[in-house]
C-alpha cells in the first residue's frame, strides 16, 4: 500500500514553542502514554519513570495507560475508531503501520538527534514504511539456540549444530536417549508458529514480502518447511509439533527434557530462576549452510499527530527514556537486548547476551508494517503445523491464499 507521507502538520513542528499545548516555554502540557505489559516489572517502571520525568518537567503531565499484550490490540481499534489515541504509543510494528493513516510523526521528530543517532540503524530501518522511519524502536529481541549441555554429553556432541544437517544428526542422538528427552524443540502450534517457521525460512534465503506482496508459496520456503517436515518424520522434534505452544515447550527446555530449542532473551531470566542448577549454554541458531542470519523482533514508540503540537514534549519524553540508566534498567527488568548502541555497550558486560548482540547486524524481521502481515501471520498459525500430514507445496499455497485475501 503507498503510503501517504505527513507533510505540512508534521514538518513544522520542530523548535515550535509558542503553542500552549508544546510545552516549550513552561505551558501546560498533557500526555497521554499507552504502553503494553511484558511482566510484573513493567507498571512499577513507568510509574516511576513517570514520576521522575515529572518531578523534571513540571509543566508536563503524563497520563499512564498499561494494557496486556492480549488487549492492547482492541483498545487501540477502539481508540482510533473513536478520534482519541494516545499521544504516545508502544507496540510492535502494528505501531508504526498507523503512518498509513497519515496519523504519525515521523521517528526523527520524536527524538532528538542524539538519541535518534544511538539507535541502532537495523531496527529503524525493519519498521520503515516506503522508506520513512515512523517509529523508534524500545525493545529488541533476536532469536539464538538455547542448548542443554549435559544432553549434549551424555548422546556424545561435542559442540553445537551450525547447519540444519548437524542440528538433525545431533537431534537424534538425543531423541535417542529415551526417557521421555527429545532432541528438538519445534513450536508450530498457534501461540507463535510464524516465528518457528521464519527462523527455517530466513536461515535457506527466503523472505515473506517482496514490493508490498506477501511472498510465502517460494521455493526458499518450500525447502526449508521440507526439511522442518523432515526433522519430524525422523523423530528429532517433539511428538505433534503443530499442537504445540512455545511457552509451555520452553519449560520442557527447562525442565531439562530437550535438548535443543529457540529462544529469546528473556528465557534467560526464566532459567536462572526456575532452574539455577540447569547446564545450558547459547549458540547461534543453525541455517541450511551455516551462514549467520536470525529472526529479529522489536517493539516501537510512536508519537501521534493529533494536531495539537505536542511533539516538544513527546521528544522530551522520550528522550528521557533513553536515557542510558532509564534505559538500561528497563531492558533489565524485561530481559531484552537494548535496541540503542550505548545499551548495548552497556549490556556487553553480560556473557549471556552475547550471543543475542552479535547477532543484531544478521537479523531479518517480519514484513510486520505491511497490512496483509496480520493475516499471514494468522494463516502461520493455524495452518504450518499441517506440515505433519500434509505436503509441504498444499501447507504453502493455504498460507498464500490467505495472505493474498489481505494483500
Amino acid at each position: 500500500m503507498a503510503v501517504a507521507v505527513v507533510t505540512a502538520a508534521a514538518l513544522g513542528l520542530a523548535g515550535c514553542g509558542s503553542d500552549s499545548d508544546s510545552g516549550g516555554d513552561g505551558e501546560n502540557v498533557s500526555l497521554e502514554l499507552l504502553v503494553p505489559i511484558y511482566g510484573d516489572k513493567t507498571k512499577p517502571y513507568w510509574e516511576q519513570l513517570v514520576s521522575d520525568f515529572e518531578a523534571e518537567n513540571s509543566n508536563i503531565d503524563v497520563k499512564l495507560e498499561t494494557q496486556s499484550w492480549d488487549d492492547i490490540y482492541n483498545v487501540m481499534t477502539t481508540k482510533m475508531q473513536n478520534n482519541k489515541p494516545p499521544d504516545i504509543l508502544e507496540l510492535d510494528a502494528a505501531g508504526p503501520a498507523y503512518a498509513t493513516d497519515d496519523a504519525l510523526y515521523k521517528a526523527e521528530e520524536i527524538v532528538s538527534p542524539e538519541t535518534y543517532e544511538d539507535i541502532e540503524p537495523a531496527f529503524i530501518d525493519s519498521a520503515k514504511i516506503d522508506g520513512q522511519a515512523y517509529g523508534v524502536p524500545t525493545v529488541a529481541s533476536t532469536r539464538a539456540l538455547f542448548y542443554n549441555k549435559a544432553l549434549f554429553t551424555q548422546a556424545g556432541i561435542a559442540a553445537p549444530p551450525k547447519t540444519w544437517d548437524e542440528l538433525l544428526a545431533a537431534a537424534k542422538k538425543i531423541s535417542a536417549l529415551g526417557g521421555g528427552v527429545y532432541g528438538y524443540g519445534m513450536p508450530l502450534g498457534s501461540e507463535e508458529a510464524q516465528a518457528e517457521t521464519s527462523i527455517w525460512a530466513y536461515g535457506n534465503g527466503a523472505s515473506w514480502e517482496k514490493d508490498g506482496k506477501m511472498t510465502i508459496d517460494t521455493p526458499e520456503a518450500a525447502e526449508a518447511l521440507t526439511y522442518m517436515k523432515k526433522m519430524i518424520d525422523e523423530g528429532a522434534t517433539q511428538p505433534n509439533p503443530g499442537a504445540t505452544d512455545r511457552t509451555p515447550l520452553l519449560d520442557v527446555f527447562i525442565q531439562g527434557k530437550i535438548g535443543m530449542i529457540e529462544g529469546l532473551p528473556p528465557i534467560v531470566g526464566q532459567i536462572n530462576e526456575k532452574a539455577p542448577d540447569l547446564d545450558w549454554a547459547i549458540a547461534p541458531s543453525p541455517t541450511k549452510d551455516g551462514k549467520p542470519v536470525t529472526l529479529g523482533v522489536a517493539d516501537y514508540f510512536v508519537g501521534f499527530n493529533k494536531d495539537e503540537d505536542k511533539q516538544e514534549s513527546i521528544a522530551k519524553f522520550l528522550d528521557f527514556f533513553y536515557q542510558q540508566d532509564n534505559y538500561v534498567k528497563f531492558n533489565d527488568n524485561e530481559g531484552f537486548i537494548p535496541a540503542t548502541k550505548s545499551g548495548a555497550e552497556a549490556a556487553a558486560s553480560k556473557p549471556e547476551l552475547k550471543t543475542f548482540l552479535e547477532s543484531l547486524p544478521d537479523a531479518q524481521f517480519y514484513p510486520a508494517t505491511n497490512p496483509a502481515w496480520g493475516q499471514t501471520s494468522g494463516a502461520f498459525k493455524s495452518d504450518v503445523g499441517q506440515i505433519e500430514t500434509k505436503p509441504v507445496d498444499e501447507v504453502l499455497k493455504s498460507i498464500q491464499a490467505k495472505a493474498d485475501v489481505e494483500g
